[in-house]
């Protein structure tokens, strides 16, 4: 019997891998003939576009957060206050982590691209999305030891198949040359973030006196963000940052 079936089995074997090769070589022609035959919509405004997903209209209406902000939660100023002088957010609730950077304002169209990322599979979006994060974020890569991006519940991750945190990490990595630590963190609660946040016991000594960055898409309470700086300081972190694509911005004048 052994006789008779080894040559069946030595022929099987590239069978098999000719025709996995096969599938993938079909599967890669679908998707091409697909991107042809059907052009790139914008992610807001779903008219065609060349390039990343948005559109130059859509582009427009962006809006990027520019100095004058608060130096230590990166909020937009109406005007400019002077130098170091904090937002009443900053002085009154003061966060764990020690600053705050984010690209662009909650708004519409910012809210489109974060939920096209997270939820519809667009990674595509991640790569501006995640220069625009690098620019915003330049003082605080400087000198930074690590990104961390926030980590999703094994359960979340495993439905998401992939954490938009992490593909934002990724970019900003080739971006400023700080490198991604996506395994020091984990999410060991899936809901309230009250101890959700712990360092792995075996990463420990590579957090200890280091300057990291957390990376998340949007920063809108705080208050996830801030549980996982206290889980990094409590490992002994030096100091940590946050790095969003986008922060809720309250409309109207901010007192100072």
């Amino acid at each position: 019997m052994e006789a008779d079936t080894a040559p069946t089995r030595s022929i099987a074997a590239p069978l098999r891998a000719a025709w996995t090769a096969g599938r993938h070589v079909l599967s890669h022609a679908a998707r091409l003939a697909l991107d042809i035959a059907l052009p790139t919509l914008c992610v807001s405004c779903r008219e065609p576009v060349d390039g990343e997903g948005v559109c130059a209209a859509c582009w427009a209406r962006l809006s990027f957060i520019e100095r004058p902000y608060c130096p230590r939660l990166g909020i937009p100023f109406v005007y400019d206050p002077g130098p170091e002088m904090l937002s009443m957010e900053a002085i009154a609730s003061p966060p764990a982590y020690q600053r705050a950077r984010a690209a662009v304002r909650y708004d519409d169209v910012a809210r489109t691209l974060v939920h096209a990322l997270k939820y519809q599979d667009r990674t595509d979006l991640a790569p501006a999305m995640g220069r625009w994060m690098a620019r915003a974020g330049a003082e605080l890569l400087t000198g930074a030891d690590m990104l961390v991006p926030v980590p999703l519940h094994w359960r979340r991750a495993w439905r998401r198949r992939y954490n938009q945190s992490g593909a934002l990490a990724r970019i900003i990595a080739r971006q400023s040359g700080v490198r991604v630590r996506g395994e020091v963190l984990r999410r060991v609660r899936a809901t309230n973030v009250q101890g959700a946040f712990q360092v792995s016991p075996d990463r420990q000594a590579e957090i200890q006196g280091r300057r990291i960055v957390l990376i998340d898409d949007v920063l809108t309470s705080g208050a996830t963000l801030d549980a996982c700086a206290r889980a990094l300081l409590r490992a002994k972190a030096a100091q940590v940052d946050v790095l969003v694509f986008a922060r809720v911005v309250e409309s109207g004048p901010r007192p100072i």
